[in-house]
Parts: structure tokens; C-alpha cells; sequence
């Protein structure tokens, strides 16, 4: 059970997080959402709207690496000079970062990215969330159980409607992703070019930049990320990684044809949660967080937490008890009233309210709720995130021009 703690003037309860403490995604006007409209109005896509302004461009390249953190790599200059140097443009040449939105997860960032919209709208809001159709939880990062991508998120792409436009539009990635349903309901529009290597994708990204008057490329990396999930980005592995795309990103820099603007941003950064019980804390093995739920949805730093009916209430208040001062703890209206999902007061979209958990944590602390025997393998990951913190929350845009 939860003990309350001592100070120098004896025991006093604790006391939780209040969630509108929380700090939130800029949505607006400085999150990974407005990026996107703001690169398309530039070019004269119509009915684009955000508080974001970016200098027009003929030719922009987007190129987004997976889990590069504006934290991280400002802790690392001498794995990533180039990068490093770009830091003072980022955001318009004021050096401040971009956030994410929340969760700061891939999923949810990549709709963001390519839909031009926060997560209460376009309705990826999460690793895994509750499907209200079926009462499973459903991955959007791999998209299963299956169901209709074009109905779970129904909004066109900026990269259609920049297409529709007449600007010439693609995407550089991997082939394994071009017909994946989060491709096609975040990332479509235009062509998909599959490549396997990193550097021909920067190649053929500046290669398709140079080939119209107008051109809108879209290129992603994903080891980063991948490095720091399972060797912490602490390792060896991550920070090699890390010199990688400094790399790749100097290499397609070099290539910009003329008028282009090139952005180096991120979907969210990472930290490394230690393998202890205080800092990881095993759902799985605490009888005090599963009372009352049904489903357990999210990843161990941003959980959705689904209640049997009748039990919202008291599934919060164990929450709140238990975690509340390491994890801002909501329930689902406060959550979304405070801006977790949108800009505050703005709500969500009808068919992705029941999607939120009946309790929402992020943890604010260097802690993690894992699940190690129904999520061994996400459990098993050094590097995490998810949540509102500067480390995960705060992303690079980067800007080179030619």
C-alpha cells in the first residue's frame, strides 16, 4: 500500500501532480502538427491553417529521424557536428525546439506530421488505445487487430492536399513502409520511393526536390530510435546512430538544388529508464493499479488505463494515490480540457473520445509502468518515452537553405 512520507515536521499525505501542470505541446503554433501546413501554405496549398510561420520555399524537404530528441542532441555535439551546428536555426533562427504532441510516440507524431492535425483530432492517440467498436486495444504503430484505416482516421494528408495542389509530392523511405496503414493514412500522397540504404535516400530525396518547381519530399530514418530502445541511449550503439545521420543529413544538405529549405525534426526524444522496482513498475505484479481495469493500453511512460464500467472514479483516485506524485494523473474530460490532446478547451473528435484512457498518467519522473508479462517486450526496453517531459516532448527543426 502507498505510504504517506515524512519530512522534518513528521508525516503529511502525499500530495499529486496537478495535470494542468503538465507541460503541454505547443499545438498551434509550435508543434510537430503545424510543421506541415505551414511548409504547404507557403507554396500556395490552400485551406491550410496554423500559427506556425515558416519563410516560403519552392522545394522543401522534411526529413524526420526517429527519436532524435532536441535534448539529446544537444548533449551530443561531438557525435553530431553537423546537426549540432544547425541548432541555432532551429524554429525560424530563434534555437528553440519544436514539442511533440502527446503521447510523444511515433504513431501519434506521424499522423501529426503528415495530417497537419493534434492527436484529438486525427485520433492516433497513443502506442495502443482501446478500439470502442470492439473493446480490444488497438496498435497503431503496427496496426493490429486490422481495421479500416481510412475510418479510423478519416482526414486527408498535406501531402494530398499539396499534391492536389499541383506541387510535386513524395515520400523517401524504406520499402517495407510503403504500403503499411499508417502510411496511408498519415504519410500518403504523391509517390512512394522505396530505398533501403540511408544514403540513397538522400540521394534520391534531393534528387526528387530538383526534378519540379515546385516540390514537397518527405525522407525518415528510423535506427535511432531503434538503437535507443534496445541499447538505452547511453550506448555505444545509439550514439554510432547518432554519427550516422549527422551524416545523411549533412550528405543531403550538400545536394539541396536551388530555392529548396531543408527541416531535420524529430517524432519525440527517449530516456533511459533504469531496471529496478522503484524506477519500473510491474502492472503486472501490482494488485493495487489492475483493480478496476480492463484493459491497459499506452506504452510504460504515457498509459491509457481503461476502467470496468462503474470503476472510472475509484480506478483514478488508486492511481493518483499510488503514482500521483511521480506521473500526472487525469481522468479522461481533465486530460483533454487541459490540452494533452489539442490546444486546451478545444476537445476531441467524437470517435476518438472512448479511444482516450478513463485515466490518463505521464510520468514526470525518471519511472515507468511496464506490464512484463502481458508487454515482455516493450517491458524489456532500455530507452522509453511517451510523455510531456523536455527529454521526450521537445523535438529539432532544423533549417538549411540553398
Amino acid at each position: 500500500m502507498h505510504q504517506p512520507t515524512t519530512t522534518g515536521s513528521g508525516w503529511h499525505e502525499p500530495v499529486p501532480l496537478d495535470p494542468r501542470t503538465a507541460p503541454l505541446p505547443r499545438y498551434g503554433t509550435g508543434a510537430l502538427a503545424d510543421l506541415l501546413p505551414a511548409v504547404a501554405s507557403g507554396m500556395g496549398v490552400p485551406g491550410l491553417t496554423t500559427g506556425l510561420e515558416l519563410a516560403p520555399a519552392d522545394r522543401v524537404c522534411v526529413f524526420l529521424i526517429d527519436g532524435l530528441g532536441w535534448e539529446l542532441l544537444r548533449a551530443h555535439p561531438a557525435e553530431a557536428p553537423f546537426l549540432h551546428s544547425l541548432m541555432a536555426s532551429s524554429m525560424n533562427g530563434t534555437g528553440t525546439p519544436m514539442t511533440a504532441g502527446f503521447p510523444s510516440t511515433t504513431a501519434t507524431s506521424l499522423a501529426s506530421v503528415g495530417t497537419g492535425l493534434p492527436p484529438g483530432a486525427h485520433g492516433l492517440a497513443g502506442y495502443t488505445v482501446a478500439d470502442p467498436g470492439t473493446g480490444q486495444l488497438m496498435n497503431q504503430l503496427r496496426w493490429r487487430p486490422w481495421t479500416d484505416p481510412h475510418v479510423w482516421q478519416p482526414y486527408p494528408t498535406v501531402f494530398q492536399l499539396a499534391d492536389a495542389a499541383g506541387v510535386a509530392t513524395c515520400q523517401v523511405s524504406a520499402p517495407d513502409f510503403q504500403h503499411t496503414p499508417l502510411t496511408k493514412i498519415a504519410l500518403s500522397g504523391g509517390t512512394f520511393h522505396g530505398r533501403l540504404s540511408g544514403e540513397e535516400r538522400m540521394d534520391l530525396a534531393a534528387d526528387r526536390l530538383a526534378a519540379a518547381d515546385r516540390a514537397l519530399v518527405y525522407t525518415y530514418y528510423s535506427e535511432v530510435d531503434g538503437k535507443g530502445h534496445r541499447f538505452g541511449v547511453d550506448s555505444d550503439e545509439w550514439r554510432g546512430q547518432l554519427m550516422y545521420v549527422d551524416l545523411l543529413a549533412r550528405r543531403l544538405a550538400e545536394q539541396l538544388p536551388p530555392r529548396s529549405a531543408l527541416y531535420v525534426t524529430a517524432d519525440h526524444g527517449m530516456i533511459d529508464i533504469p531496471f529496478d522496482p522503484e524506477s519500473r513498475i510491474d502492472y503486472d505484479e501490482d494488485w493495487e493499479l489492475r483493480a478496476g481495469v480492463a484493459l491497459l493500453g499506452g506504452e510504460a511512460r504515457a498509459r491509457h488505463v481503461y476502467a470496468v464500467p462503474g470503476a472510472a472514479a475509484d480506478v483514478l483516485a488508486v492511481w493518483r494515490e499510488v503514482l500521483g506524485e511521480q506521473m500526472w494523473v487525469a481522468g479522461r474530460d481533465e486530460a483533454i480540457e487541459a490540452g494533452w490532446f489539442g490546444p486546451p478547451g478545444a476537445g476531441v473528435d467524437d470517435r476518438v473520445y472512448a479511444r482516450i484512457g478513463d485515466v490518463v498518467a505521464a510520468a514526470r519522473d525518471d519511472v515507468a509502468v511496464v506490464a512484463t508479462e502481458t508487454e515482455p517486450n516493450e517491458s524489456a526496453m532500455v530507452g522509453l518515452h511517451g510523455s510531456m517531459t523536455p527529454v521526450e516532448q521537445l523535438v529539432p527543426l532544423l533549417e538549411v537553405r540553398s
